[in-house]
């Protein structure tokens, strides 16, 4: 989409109500000095999020390597998988890789530039999200100022998300969606509707929370049929076309290996809340942190700027309420409440026309290609290489480990805990016995590893354990100290981390 000002001026305002910004006014020519300055500020508002997910993160998230493994196979074979090919417990159980096209695309990214590519995937998609949420609220908000402090917050309360993960493109696509939405909304311009059925396509295929998407665009159909009965504030979005826009947006979603079936994939996924307790990322928001509370209070000003409207706006206050459920139900989608409150505030917060962003769209794309020199020259000055990430990652994954055990030729059933998982499935090349991907696995199987390697009084009576013929685990887990006195296995290498044991061979 091309990058305009919000708002046409000889489009007059959906109503008279305080808070929703009126058409901008003729403003006076903005001075060069002025305009040099927005570029700076706004160059500097894409790169700044790119460069601290370059300083923070490095390829160390364990599940990135099953994603990279399933890359592999699907290049391997020309095809995605239907069945599970990297789990013992799991062989031949139905396994679909919803998330196939990411796979392919960070496999090629690592084969090409090896984990420089991971980061450099990360640090990209964060520039692309910081200047697609600039473009949202640059089309609903007049001042510059106010554009972009709410750009500079939703990004930074984002950044524990910004790890090589095919969410990052769940949150494009969302703000994608929701810019076309609000826009279409509050001018009734239609054209950019035809863009949802392409964006459903491409998300059906990178990430399986496609379906909150779809759960917006149902938002806006329930609008638009109650603004023709007179219910809420009006709307310029008429039903015909956003039944149209939902329509073709989900039977775009089809446009996958699985076709329909991806929904039996979102069923599951729903109907298994067992990860919810056990997979830190699935818990609700801890706050204990200073981002924890930013998200809070961020809803809690957007909440308040619709209370102080003067007429029910069905449309965000739906998109609120659906935010805070399930931001605050799992801390790895507190992007849809930053996005969604960002939005209403932009919307709703009064401008200053004095203050009013007047940069042409070249100058937003030369502000791009700036930053993007910009996080380029932070991977040099920051010295990110393979040689330092592969040092950073041998601090918390069991790098070592791997080499001894191949290098001495053990051989599986490997028992491995949940963390480690995804790792083992890349290094090892051996079936694991539980990794990252916990719908697939189920609660009972969660459980069940929990309860061993916590060491669980009924830990022997695993019998995934029982037929193992090679255990790696943390060195500092309970299990681990137990099996160092088991006659059953031998302890045949230790470090600082990790810990490998060989099944003894019974009489």
């Amino acid at each position: 989409m091309l990058d305009s000002p919000p708002e046409a001026q000889d489009e007059t305002p959906l109503t008279a109500e305080p808070g929703l910004r009126e058409a901008a006014a003729p403003a006076t020519p903005t001075r060069r000095a002025d305009q040099i300055a927005q570029a700076v500020i706004v160059t500097l508002l894409f790169a700044v999020p790119a460069l601290i997910s370059v300083h923070a993160v490095g390829p160390s998230d364990p599940d990135v390597w099953w994603h990279l493994r399933t890359g592999e196979w699907i290049l391997q074979h020309h095809a995605v998988p239907h069945v599970d090919p990297f789990s013992a417990t799991g062989a031949g159980k139905p396994w679909q890789a919803y998330s196939w096209l990411f796979e392919v695309f960070i496999f090629q990214l690592f084969q090409r530039f090896g984990m420089v590519g991971l980061v450099g995937y990360s640090a990209g998609m964060v520039l692309a999200i910081a200047v697609a949420m600039r473009h949202l609220a640059r089309r609903l908000q007049i001042d510059f100022s106010n554009v972009a402090l709410l750009t500079l917050i939703a990004c930074f309360l984002m950044n524990r998300l910004y790890t090589p993960r095919p969410w990052l493109f769940s949150i494009l696509f969302f703000v994608l969606e929701l810019d076309i939405l609000m826009h279409a909304r509050k001018t009734g311009r239609l054209r950019e509707l035809a863009w949802l059925p392409v964006i459903f396509a491409l998300w059906s295929n990178t990430h399986i929370q496609f379906i909150y998407g779809l759960a917006i665009l149902g938002c806006a159909a329930v609008e638009a049929v109650a603004a023709y009965r007179g219910i809420g504030v009006k709307t310029r979005l008429r039903a015909p076309w956003v039944f149209a826009a939902l329509a073709g947006s989900a039977l775009a979603t089809w446009a996958n290996p699985y076709g329909w079936h991806i929904y039996r994939i979102v069923y599951d996924l729903a109907t298994q809340p067992g990860g919810l307790d056990k997979i830190s990322e699935l818990q609700a928001i801890p706050f204990r942190q200073l981002t924890d509370f930013g998200v809070l209070f961020l809803a809690i000003a957007a909440t308040a700027a619709l209370a102080w409207g003067r007429r029910f706006r069905m449309f965000e206050t739906a998109l609120l309420v659906f935010a805070v459920m399930v931001s605050f139900r799992s801390q790895r989608d507190i992007w849809v409440l930053v996005t969604v409150a960002a939005a209403i505030l932009a919307s709703t917060i009064p401008g200053r026309k004095s203050a009013v962003d007047r940069l042409p769209g070249w100058a937003t794309t030369l502000s791009v290609v700036a930053a993007s020199l910009l996080v380029w020259g932070g991977f040099r000055v920051l010295h990110v290489n393979n040689a330092t990430l592969r040092a950073g990652v041998a601090k918390v994954l069991p790098i070592d480990a791997v080499n001894e055990v191949r290098a001495k030729g053990y051989s599986g059933p490997l028992y491995n805990d949940f963390n480690w998982g995804g790792y083992l499935i890349w290094a090892l090349r051996m079936p694991v016995s539980i990794d990252g991907r916990g719908g697939f696995y189920g609660d009972k199987s969660l459980d069940r590893s929990v309860a061993t390697w916590s060491a669980a009084p009924d830990w022997d009576s695993d019998p995934t354990l029982k037929s193992a013929g090679l255990v790696l685990g943390p060195v500092q887990a309970p299990l681990v100290q137990i099996l160092r006195m088991d006659p059953n296995f031998q302890l045949v290498y230790e470090d600082k981390l990790a810990a490998v044991f060989v099944a003894r061979k019974r009489p």
